[in-house]
């Protein structure tokens, strides 16, 4: 073999923003704040702060390879952390502030975290965490003099006074790509949350799938709101890719509702949008509530959904409604987590509105960086034909290869990691996720999908959110119970909703009862809580017949 004679530079997050400094100064980063008001600073900004953020950490005896926690909204100080942390060499570690305040705890505790950056929501949370046995010595509230509460907090340091000391003239080090840059931890629905450790050159190379054309196809030419938290899975590394394009960023803080998401949308001329089905599902009540009309009064043109599946019926909205094109997205936080993206082929293009609506029902085709196949229940690779159902496993550069702080290993003797879920392959890539492999509903020995059920179940207009779980079964083993929220000022009975279904979904695959409630249980990342649901339905039989 014989070397090439490229320059070896080391692949760093701070090289990031260093780049949006330098050649995307001027464009815009926009929050809405914890304090109220709308704040408006540029990329340069953010590189300035982001350098007084690691002078001072480096004064408070922060080292490289220590844990500074966050416990933030997306806003300009918690991206100006993404970067004053990682870049010192220190290991970002977001706390996701919809975990149980146990779990939060735990994680604290697992992680190692010294320092924490809070947002002003979460003072009371915090001075819970102040009682409890953690590794944390400092406390810094991410606001300033002026909007400091009174709390039980002790040695509190306001974010302002903490950076506005420092001259921000700090000069990024240069150490191993490899180095950790951050850490997310998994929801922890099934046990304690895990912690998945990226590394710098992880980030980066994520970064470039993200800003890819066939990936989310992120440029400087786009205004990107990021509903995704950036406390889920690093906001889906929009945060990066967003320094990397010179993106501009609009970043709604804590109001996550219809009405100021899409206040936000206009004010802002959004172009691309992200989040999970969860918060569109408010932005479309909001809408219809009002009766607005989103297609005269926005600029969206792309609308990125991920973290669950995505029904047809908010694809199909987004289009009529919105004018705008729904991008589905499929990964996980042990993947960084863009995995697919749903991207349309040359093929599609004289397809019709709903052929197009059916190729957006899949989770999409593979990014660059990231091999992918279904096996059987004893490792056997299934064909891509659409049809074969398989365990669905993963590899790449930015897939984890172990949990942080725990001895055994996640991946298999090729390096793929077992995701999890059960999926098919079509002949052209398109992943479809059929069911999480603990959600399938195995009745007289087939597999029934809860997702392509509730999918089709959303598409009812009475219905403003569903859940598909199995229920016991004397002959069938399992079948599936369906669980409806109705939408406000609506009204359905169980006759009505199977009648929709039918002829939508296999007659086999029917629920066999429906039951409606006022809300469903979600979990920290948004995603419908089934665990619980089985909890709350672990005594029901369906009806006889």
């Amino acid at each position: 073999m014989i070397k090439g004679l490229m320059q070896d530079r080391p692949l760093l997050v701070s090289t990031l923003i260093e780049h949006a400094a330098r050649w995307h100064a001027q464009a815009e980063i926009v929050s809405r704040t914890c304090e109220g008001p709308i704040h408006r600073c540029t990329w340069g900004d953010i590189d300035r702060r982001a350098r007084q953020a690691a002078e001072a950490l480096t004064a408070l005896g922060v080292r490289p390879g220590d844990r500074v926690a966050t416990l933030a909204w997306n806003g300009y100080r918690h991206l100006e952390l993404y970067y004053g942390v990682s870049g010192m060499g220190a290991v970002l570690h977001t706390v996701n502030p919809r975990l149980f305040p146990e779990q939060i705890e735990y994680i604290i505790n697992h992680a190692g975290d010294r320092i924490l950056f809070f947002d002003l929501s979460f003072v009371p949370l915090v001075e819970r965490l102040v009682r409890a046995k953690t590794p944390l010595e400092r406390y810094v509230l991410l606001t300033d003099r002026e909007h400091r509460p009174p709390c039980d907090i002790p040695g509190l340091i306001c974010h302002e006074d903490l950076i506005g000391a420092q001259p921000g003239d700090y000069r990024w080090p240069q150490f191993d790509e490899n180095t950790a840059s951050s850490l997310c931890y998994t929801s922890g629905t099934t046990g304690n949350p895990k912690g998945v450790l990226y590394s710098h050159r992880s980030s980066v190379l994520h970064s470039w799938a993200v800003c890819a054309a066939d990936g989310l196809a992120v440029s400087a030419h786009e205004t990107a709101l990021l509903v995704v938290p950036m406390f889920h899975v690093n906001a889906w590394g929009m945060p990066y890719a967003g320094a990397m394009s010179g993106a501009r960023l609009v970043l709604p803080g804590p109001a996550l509702d219809g009405r100021s998401l899409y206040e936000l949308m206009r004010d802002e001329r959004v172009t691309l949008a992200l989040g999970v089905p969860t918060v569109w599902l408010m932005l479309l009540q909001h809408v219809d509530g009002a009766g607005l009309r989103p297609a005269d009064e926005l600029c969206l043109t792309r609308v990125v959904i991920g973290g669950s599946s995505a029904p047809r019926a908010i694809s199909e909205r987004f289009a009529t409604t919105f004018g705008a094109f729904v991008v589905h997205a499929w990964g996980m936080t042990e993947m960084s987590p863009v995995g697919t993206v749903c991207n349309l082929l040359p093929k599609h293009a004289g397809c019709t509105a709903e052929e197009r609506l059916t190729i957006q029902e899949k989770q999409g085709r593979p990014v660059y960086g990231v091999d992918l196949k279904i096996v059987d229940d004893d490792g056997v690779s299934l064909a891509h034909d659409g049809k074969a159902a398989g365990h669905l496993l993963v590899r790449g550069p930015w897939i984890t290869g172990g949990y942080y702080r725990e001895e055994a290993g996640c991946v298999d003797e090729a390096g793929f990691f077992d995701t999890g879920d059960v999926a098919t392959i079509d002949s052209d890539g398109y992943l479809q996720i059929t069911d999480r492999a603990k959600d399938v509903i195995k009745s007289g020995g087939e597999w029934i999908s809860s997702i392509a059920l509730e999918n089709a179940a959303i598409g009812h207009p009475a219905v403003a959110e569903a859940a598909v779980i199995a229920v016991e079964h004397e002959k069938w083993q399992e079948r599936p119970l369906l669980i409806v929220v109705c939408r406000p000022g609506s009204t359905l009975d169980r006759e009505t909703m199977l009648a929709f279904l039918k002829g939508r979904v296999a007659d086999w695959w029917l629920p066999d009862d429906v039951v409606f409630v006022d809300e469903l249980p979600h979990t920290a990342t948004g995603k419908l809580h089934k665990l619980r649901l089985r909890q709350m339905f672990r005594d029901y039989r369906p009806p006889p017949g």
